[in-house]
């Protein structure tokens, strides 16, 4: 079999299109990187979907956390605590066991069990939690001379939030929202291996990839290639959130416009 043949049996069947029996001998580097390649589909999917809908609720959450009114203020504290203070594995675990027990009582649940809703549901409330943090710590830092002067031309309300305070907020979180946003991606890599199942070996990334290393015996193989997608995956984030960045940094001089770059770090 040529490698091209390999693509197009394999290239997308992590969604269940094309061969549905994995190699079971004679494993070639084409097979591990199309498998692979081809998982890394379900870690776009959580990620992408996560951060899009974890943004907008984790605005919220900062916005709560920073009301004087208690009952807005202490669920939002609770909430970022219990999802930042507890390992996303356990918090995948339980989220699958919940949704299965609900199931049993509410049918319309059994979506919930399956890993492309239920770990979305899981991995979006953890990076909302961190997210939401980011931006408040933001919201902390806005200058009072900012708000002031939006004051002082008649600013209030919804038209202050949106022209001014959520303009800052963001111009000032994004380089550490682009490291939670590195760090989602990531940790899409733990949804098969937590409580939600792989459905007719439907797996991520890392999925094949160790089905590769137990197979082969060699994990210095697919574990690599694995690697070599995630490090893609984090330049093109970089990449897309740079250029944000550089729009919320427009109005800047050149000289003092903040970019994000991508360091390696030798020592730590």
């Amino acid at each position: 079999m040529s490698c091209w043949q390999t693509i197009q049996e394999y290239g997308l069947r992590s969604i269940g299109i094309g061969e549905r029996l994995l190699p079971k001998e004679d494993f070639t580097l084409c097979q591990q990187f199309t498998l692979i390649g081809s998982g890394m589909i379900w870690n776009i999917y959580f990620g992408v979907l996560a951060l899009l809908a974890g943004f907008f609720f984790a605005t919220a959450l900062a916005m709560a956390k920073g009301a004087r009114n208690p009952w807005l203020r202490k669920p939002a504290e609770w909430f970022i605590f219990l999802f930042r203070g507890s390992p996303l594995f356990v918090q995948f675990f339980f989220g699958y066991f919940l949704f299965l027990s609900l199931k049993q009582s509410f049918p319309i649940f059994e979506p919930f069990t399956a890993a492309w809703l239920g770990a979305l549901v899981v991995l979006f409330l953890n990076t909302a939690a961190y997210s939401g943090e980011i931006f408040y710590g933001a919201l902390r830092s806005i200058p009072k001379g900012d708000v002031e002067s939006a004051d002082a031309y008649g600013f209030t309300g919804w038209p202050r939030f949106k022209k001014i305070v959520w303009p800052t907020m963001l111009r000032l979180a994004w380089p550490a929202y682009t490291n939670e946003a590195i760090f989602l991606f990531h940790a899409t890599a733990l949804v098969f291996f937590s409580g939600f199942p792989a459905w007719q070996q439907k797996g991520d990334a890392l999925y094949y990839a160790n089905y590769f290393a137990d197979k082969t015996f060699n994990p210095f193989v697919p574990y690599p290639i694995l690697a070599m997608y995630f490090i893609l995956l984090t330049l093109v984030v970089v990449s897309i959130f740079g250029l944000v960045n550089t729009y919320l940094n427009r109005h800047l001089p050149q000289e003092t416009r903040k970019k994000i770059k991508l360091k390696v770090n030798v020592i730590r």
